[in-house]
């Protein structure tokens, strides 16, 4: 392994943290201001990739099948929200499970019957498909180099928006206290209509620049949702801030774990031993991570919640 290597392996576990911390910023804020449980999440995260590659396909636009895909997901993302989340905002956990399992079934369903069961590969657009040579030296995708750019531009804007406006003023009172934010005045209901939604929208636009990267594929949704609970607890439920540094730590464990440990155990194991140890390792980092977090600190790094 060269510096090289080590140095495009860290780059891309940033990338990959980012897009996980947009799929997790939306479901924190919503578990952690009303409380519900979400597993559905993901399943907005396919449909945005969906129709991502979908509309890039068929415009050959890059730019418009974003903004399709984010604004498509939207208006999902407030139907479900009026039709199905506000039955559940009063339900325990148990509900909101069941309910939201029920869902992530009727959405593979129903993409299975829009656009087939077989996975499609979103292509990349055509003036992001070289590499860009970084310090003279680094010959990186530009592709990765603009998922990270994108993904430091939405974490600006949320930081912006949580702690430098009114808005963000109300979502962090409604995560830090819910109750007392309603005694105040605060309409908890529309926040969490407009928190849902955001969340929606960020959770389309990383499905939507991962679908050139990974395969688009039913069930796609539920693979990546697992990452961004762990993202959840180890940065504090509720917390944007803690699911930035939380996102960060975990693409950067998971992506250099998969590159990193069975080249180093093949130095002092055998090569089949090493690939399996090295992968199975790799695998469970990040719940070791979460393990040794939560014993340190059982509310997150974090925690929105006094």
């Amino acid at each position: 392994m060269d510096v090289i290597f080590v140095f495009e392996q860290l780059l891309n576990g940033v990338g990959y943290g980012l897009m996980l911390f947009l799929l997790a910023a939306g479901l924190t804020l919503v578990f952690g201001i009303m409380d519900t449980l979400n597993l559905a999440h993901g399943s907005l995260y396919m449909v945005g990739a969906y129709l991502a590659a979908r509309v890039h396909e068929a415009s050959d636009s890059f730019m418009l099948a974003i903004v399709v895909a984010v604004a498509g997901t939207k208006i999902l993302a407030l139907l479900v929200e009026v039709l199905v989340m506000r039955q559940l905002y009063r339900r325990d956990h148990l509900s909101q499970v069941l309910a939201t399992i029920g869902l992530i079934m009727i959405a593979d369903d129903a993409v299975r019957a829009i656009w087939g069961p077989s996975p499609i590969m979103a292509p990349t657009p055509a003036w992001l498909s070289g590499p860009v040579t970084l310090f003279g030296v680094l010959p990186y995708p530009s592709y990765r180099l603009m998922l990270i750019a994108v993904g430091l531009l939405v974490v600006l804007g949320l930081y912006l928006l949580v702690n430098h406006t009114r808005l963000g003023m109300i979502v962090r009172a409604g995560a830090s206290n819910r109750r007392m934010a309603e005694l105040m005045g605060v309409r908890v209901d529309r926040v969490f209509s407009f928190v849902f939604i955001l969340g929606a929208g960020l959770a389309a636009l990383a499905g939507a620049l991962m679908g050139p990267i990974t395969s688009v594929q039913i069930g796609m949704g539920d693979a990546i949702l697992i990452p961004a609970l762990v993202v959840i607890v180890i940065g504090g439920i509720g917390s944007v801030r803690g699911a930035f540094v939380a996102a960060l730590l975990v693409g950067l464990i998971d992506t250099a774990g998969r590159a990193f440990l069975p080249p180093l155990l093949h130095l002092m194991l055998p090569p089949d031993l090493a690939a399996d140890l090295g992968s199975g390792l790799a695998s469970i980092a990040m719940y070791i991570l979460m393990a040794t977090v939560l014993a340190l600190k059982p509310s997150g790094l974090f925690p929105a919640r006094g």
